[in-house]
């Protein structure tokens, strides 16, 4: 909220004013409120390393936005398009031509030695070459206008509903504020999903393609974003069982027959999508699903093998794939990184653990990771041991100085530290709607965001302009 100097920025000049005439007591009642809302709506998700393993929560909601001018927006969206379009033109060399190992970029074993990496995709032509349809950008902030990307999620990244529950409640909560600013509205996220599908459908779909979000089912923890998002788009949440493949395609049960499906908005992972392909132990999936995939009866959103693209190990390579495959500088840089799979850089990690952040190349979640100065000697010792023996499985990158935003917490408005998932959507043209989900630590001093560490949400405003005296 404040500036290196101390004085509030432009943006947040109405969140500052709104808060110095609030009383802690209406802070607290608006964040019952919120809490009753979210009750109410079921907006939950399941954390299942916890001792009640699966056990459903309430996503933990800061009732203080997070604020960006429309000049950030715009520094920011050109650089979310730029990385997307780069990834997905990585994903496409990645299972054809392999140029960027050819040129030596990146070597071959990083590539056909990762797990993420699916044979089973080598030759194939997907819809508009299109691989991550839907991509959710990590960003952190480390100044007043640095923006870096921490992580890439191409699989099946998760939160925007949280993202579209936050602004709904916020609208209820605080219609004063949306009276007095114009703030750029992010409702019509599902009607550019809906748009997107439709526009990765095969040829011969036809103009109104046949559209199901597949579901693992209701105890996988981000449930209420399938059905949330199938509602909103007005398409059939379907599981496993709901679909069968007959005569090279894909059909869904319904009370009135089956009936051919176009494209498959697939939020199961690719291990357990085709127990005939993948998992033969799955019952999660569609048996032969993959086969009609292969003959392009059938678009499935994000397509199988792009995790190659968002893998911790694949991910200090992002900004030579945008000037490779892009012919341009990278808009938006990423964070410093060891590879630990190189021995040099392996013993720099090693001779600094204390003061890094050590993460599994194949974790997420907050799992699997080192946060160096929060540590005691005793973990950042026993972490080290894990690394020198399995060290192609880590990067390290230094701690850094995360921006922070005012929160509500016990103790009153208090700095936390926060990211942004903004989320791009990639069809004939690319949609980025204006904000993201903002993530922040909940506890002082800590720099992990993930919900299942402790870390809660907050609604992102890009605040286009002021409407009215907002004071």
């Amino acid at each position: 909220m404040n500036g290196h100097d101390g004085a509030v920025r432009a943006p947040y000049e109405a969140v500052k004013s709104w808060l110095d005439r609030t009383p802690n007591e209406i802070l607290d009642l608006k964040t019952a409120a919120a809490e009753g809302l979210f009750r109410r709506l079921g907006v939950t998700f399941a954390v299942y390393d916890d001792a009640t393993a699966g056990a459903e929560r309430l996503i933990p909601f800061d009732i203080i936005p997070r604020v960006l001018d429309m000049a950030e927006w715009e520094q920011l969206s050109a650089g979310l398009d730029q990385r997307v379009r780069a990834l997905n033109a990585f994903l496409h060399d990645v299972y054809h031509e392999r140029e960027f190992i050819r040129a030596g970029k990146i070597s071959e074993e990083k590539i056909l030695m990762n797990p993420a990496f699916l044979a089973e995709m080598q030759g194939l032509d997907v819809a508009r070459g299109l691989y991550t349809h839907i991509c959710g950008v990590d960003i952190v902030r480390t100044g007043a206008s640095d923006f870096y990307v921490l992580e890439d999620n191409c699989r099946t990244p998760s939160g925007v509903s949280y993202m579209l529950e936050n602004r709904e409640t916020m609208i209820r909560l605080f219609p004063e504020l949306f009276s007095a600013l114009d703030i750029a509205p992010v409702d019509n996220y599902p009607i550019a999903l809906f748009e997107t599908l439709q526009e990765a459908a095969p040829a011969r779909a036809g103009p109104n393609p046949t559209i199901v979000v597949l579901t693992p089912g209701r105890y996988n923890s981000a449930y209420y974003e399938h059905a949330f998002l199938a509602d909103e788009m007005g398409v059939e949440l379907v599981e496993g069982p709901d679909l069968v493949v007959e005569n090279g395609y894909v059909f869904m049960r319904t009370t009135e027959g089956r009936k051919r499906v176009d494209v498959i908005y697939r939020r199961i992972d690719d291990d357990y999508l085709d127990p005939l392909a993948f998992r033969h132990d799955s019952a999660l999936g569609v048996a032969g699903i993959m086969a009609v995939y292969r003959l392009g009866n059938v678009t499935l959103v994000n397509a199988p093998g792009a995790g190659i693209a968002d893998d911790k190990s694949i991910y200090p390579y992002t900004p030579e794939m945008v000037r490779f495959f892009l012919g341009e500088e990278p808009i938006l840089s990423n964070v410093e990184t060891w590879d630990c799979s190189d021995p040099a850089q392996c013993s720099h990690v090693l001779a600094n653990i204390e003061d890094m952040v050590v993460k599994n190349v194949h974790g997420s979640g907050g799992y699997g990771m080192l946060v160096g100065p929060t540590s005691t000697k005793e973990e950042c010792a026993a972490f080290a041991k894990i690394v020198e023996t399995y060290p192609e499985r880590y990067i390290a990158q230094p701690t850094l100085a995360l921006s922070t935003s005012p929160t509500y917490v016990d103790q009153g408005v208090a700095p936390r530290h926060v990211d942004l998932r903004p989320f791009v959507l990639s069809g004939e043209t690319t949609r980025i709607i204006p904000g993201g989900l903002t993530r922040v630590a909940l506890r002082e001093g800590s720099l992990v965001v993930n919900s299942s560490q402790g870390g809660g949400t907050k609604d992102t405003w890009v605040l286009r302009g002021v409407k009215a005296d907002a004071s």
